[in-house]
């Protein structure tokens, strides 16, 4: 038997084992990021009307029968956040938030408001995030050990806030910080109002094992962003692509059971990027900058993946119009939740969709 088909024997096989039952009452929830083109109303129509604001979300993810929406709560009133809290109650579902850590002293009122704020609208966990693509954003390692400095200090200045306002913050591994660089830090930081919100799929464009990822950070685990994901192989490295729930290469079910046995509590917020394919590329001298003595055993492992699992085709907007882009990108959130209460054990009502093309 060839490595391919028994990795194809093997997905096949984990796709027939019956459902978690942990995961049995619980809901997928929505990242805002999945909706990139709505949000804030800065790509919409007719059919696709804008999001201008999380009470417009509201409404929509509730006939998509999620769960949880984690979403940003910069600018919220008291009067604002107590409309949100109503609406998640009227329509069973919880809130999260996602917060821009402290960047100093200074920053730290703001920083304070929009946690009570968004608690009033009953928000006790956050997202937040310390940076980006780090082989994209620096160019030596000094200036990525800077802004390791510069984000430690941040959650420094956060934790004492996150503790007297009895919230959680979820720092999320944002394709900037390894595994177990961002673990060192939660440690080091060892407080349980401090923790990470792990992203399932990010951490590929470091050469990072997914599943030795969600192993790593499990333990601190206050959040998640949940999404599958799927490679091409490239001359200077690979591409990278978000994809709908079960269409991928990630071991889901898998990761669940890790989340669980960590924190039963955790809840599970789909984050499904339509866009483009990201370029990760590793095999260049600028993508090593800030990991020098990355072992190059994690290209080898990370290559061979690519290769023996490689995407027939990735999902791309560009060339597409505007319609067809909003289309695309609310097609493919529903079936991600579709698959949530089918085949991932989630109890997942059906989607109400608008009609799209095929059923006009």
């Amino acid at each position: 038997m060839t490595r391919r088909a028994v990795l194809l024997s093997t997905a096949a096989f984990a796709a027939a084992l019956p459902a978690p039952a942990a995961l049995r009452g619980k809901r997928m929830g929505i990242v805002i990021h999945s909706y990139g083109r709505r949000w804030q109303g800065k790509y919409s129509s007719l059919k696709f009307p804008p999001f201008g604001h999380a009470l417009d979300v509201l409404d929509h993810v509730r006939d998509l029968g999620v769960g949880a929406l984690q979403i940003t709560v910069g600018g919220w009133t008291a009067e604002f956040a107590e409309q949100v809290r109503a609406t998640c109650e009227s329509y069973l579902i919880q809130l999260e938030g996602s917060v821009t850590l402290p960047r100093n002293e200074n920053d730290l009122a703001r920083f304070e408001h929009e946690l009570r704020v968004a608690k009033l609208a009953g928000a006790v966990i956050f997202r937040s995030a310390a940076g980006g693509r780090r082989y994209e954003l620096f160019s030596s390692l000094e200036e990525f050990k800077h802004f390791k400095e510069t984000a430690f200090n941040s959650m420094q200045l956060a934790e004492p806030v996150a503790r007297r306002l009895r919230v959680k913050i979820g720092v999320e591994n944002h394709k900037d910080f390894h595994a177990a660089e961002l673990a060192e830090m939660l440690t080091r930081l060892g407080s349980p109002h401090l923790g990470a919100c792990v992203d399932t799929g990010n951490s590929i464009a470091l050469l990072e094992d997914p599943m030795q990822v969600v192993e790593t950070l499990a333990p601190f685990a206050v959040t998640t962003h949940i999404k599958d994901m799927a490679v091409q192989e490239t001359p200077s490295g690979f591409l990278l692509s978000e994809v709908p729930l079960g269409e991928g290469i990630l071991d889901l079910p898998r990761m669940f059971a890790i989340f669980e046995r960590h924190n039963p509590q955790i809840g599970y917020h789909l984050e499904m990027i339509t866009r483009d394919p990201l370029d990760i590329p590793c095999l260049t001298p600028g993508y090593w900058a800030t990991f020098p003595e990355k072992p190059g055993t994690e290209l080898a492992r990370t290559l061979a993946m690519v290769r023996g699992r490689k995407a027939a085709k990735l999902p791309k907007t560009s060339g597409l119009g505007l319609e067809e882009v909003l289309e695309f990108e609310e097609d493919n959130i529903v079936k991600c939740l579709q698959a949530a209460g089918e085949r991932l054990g989630f109890d997942q009502p059906a989607p109400v969709k608008p009609k799209g093309r095929d059923e006009k």
